[in-house]
């Protein structure tokens, strides 16, 4: 999992050092400006549409949307997981064949990218088709075992019209797969990174609280203890980054001396933003102040971690900087306002876990059982 903030391919005198044998002539001032500026921009995108997109989700009933609750144990094992994952990558670069193995990678992340980028346009191109466009509904179905046995393992639903993004998805996959476009990238990225907020639901400020405070460490550790993060980053040919080139100015769309922004340093806190914006509607004071606080601290630390980049001229642990603030900033509004109780009790059950389904039915048939109580008297 990557999640740092640099410019691995830039070889000028600004970071000191030469790229594949050759100098390049330092960045412009303008460019630097112009990359850092878009690659904030990029970030925000995703964090902002895809916490409202979670809201609705959240209340969803379609199977095939459902999100992905994060415990607190998942939250706890989730920085052991990405370290090995990453220290696994770093190995099998070292070990076999840099080129064979983005292959694989390729088409992995060209199915997934496929997938995840048409999801993301679905709610935009339906208000491009016209009222009388022929939609069909389709399901995917897929079962294990039979009788009361009978188990499902996929059930998707879709129409002609998730048919059509997907078509065209497809031709942005094909675009990445045979130029691997900084632009096609980005487009991959950024639905990657839109899916993941959206989709991927803490249960409890608490676990958003282990979840980043884990990986607050596992950034700084493989970041500043290591080579790893920023080897892995520049050898992964993959939409796990988003990349904006520094020289666009001077060369255009085929310019190639790009600064990185990792795709954890925007899904991680930004399911937590997420977290905290459905927090602010279930307070019920049309007011979405956590959400606002934590997206503008997400903007400061952000920020602050360029600033300290440019600085010192050395890739940086994002999360370094952006962990305190998202976690700190709303908290401290919370003691403002006498919420912290509220903030730490509010809990997002698991619509996947079989006791929420159940406690959900027993809730229901009890409603349904004083109902017809009020009736017979």
């Amino acid at each position: 999992m990557d999640s740092a903030l640099s410019d691995p391919h830039n070889g000028s005198a600004e970071t000191g050092g030469p790229a594949n044998g050759t100098t390049r002539p330092p960045s412009t001032p303008e460019g630097i400006a112009l990359a850092y500026g878009s690659l904030l921009l990029m970030a925000l995108l995703p964090i902002f549409f895809g916490a409202l997109r979670s809201v609705r989700c959240a209340r969803g009933k379609n199977a095939s949307d459902m999100p992905e609750t994060i415990t607190s144990r998942d939250a706890a094992r989730f920085p052991i997981i990405a370290s090995c994952t990453l220290l696994g990558l770093y190995l099998f670069f070292k070990i076999f064949s840099q080129e064979y193995i983005n292959l694989l990678l390729s088409m992995y992340f060209f199915v997934l990218g496929i997938l995840a980028l048409s999801h993301t346009i679905s709610p935009f191109m339906n208000k491009f088709f016209p009222a009388n466009f022929p939609n069909r509904q389709y399901q995917l179905l897929f079962t294990q075992g039979s009788g009361e046995s009978k188990e499902e393992i996929v059930n998707y639903e879709f129409d002609t019209k998730d048919l059509v993004c997907l078509g065209l998805s497809s031709i942005v996959g094909v675009w990445y797969l045979l130029r691997k476009h900084w632009i096609a990238n980005n487009l991959f990225g950024l639905a990657f990174s839109l899916n993941g907020v959206e989709l991927l639901h803490l249960n409890n400020v608490s676990t958003g609280c282990i979840l980043l405070g884990g990986l607050f460490i596992y950034d700084v550790f493989w970041v500043f203890g290591t080579n790893v993060m920023v080897t892995v980053a520049k050898s992964f040919e993959a939409p796990i980054k988003l990349v904006f080139p520094q020289d666009l100015l001077e060369k255009g769309l085929e310019a190639d001396n790009f600064a990185m922004l990792g795709l954890g340093d925007i899904v991680i806190p930004g399911i937590f933003i997420a977290l905290l914006l459905r927090f602010d509607i279930s307070l019920k004071k049309n007011t979405h102040t956590y959400f606002y606080t934590s997206f503008a601290a997400y903007i400061f630390g952000l920020g602050l971690t360029i600033f300290i980049m440019h600085i010192f001229k050395h890739a940086q642990p994002a999360l370094l900087y952006l962990v305190p603030a998202c976690v700190g900033f709303p908290v401290l509004v919370a003691l403002a306002k006498g919420e912290v109780t509220e903030m730490f009790s509010y809990e997002e059950s698991n619509p996947k876990d079989p006791a929420a389904v159940t406690e959900s039915k027993e809730g229901t048939e009890a409603s349904a059982s004083k109902g017809l109580e009020k009736k017979e008297k």
